[in-house]
């Protein structure tokens, strides 16, 4: 996962415990909604790494 992800993931966390600490619903839903995007970006990093791999596996077949 890249790191802005991991970030945004780590925030969200850390805004839903501050929220229920201190009973704000508003803070908490910020939590999940940045948790929830630091997946997205996670999931999209991941989905590039794995593009990546396959042109560079394709052209390697290529040269053969």
């Amino acid at each position: 996962m890249g790191r802005k992800g991991a970030m945004d993931k780590m925030k969200g966390k850390a805004k839903q415990k501050a929220g229920k600490a201190m009973g704000d619903e508003r803070l908490k839903g910020e939590g999940r909604a940045d948790e929830a995007k630091g997946r997205a970006k996670g999931a999209m990093g991941d989905a590039r790494e794995n593009l990546q791999g396959m042109k560079d596996s394709l052209k390697g077949k290529g040269r053969s």
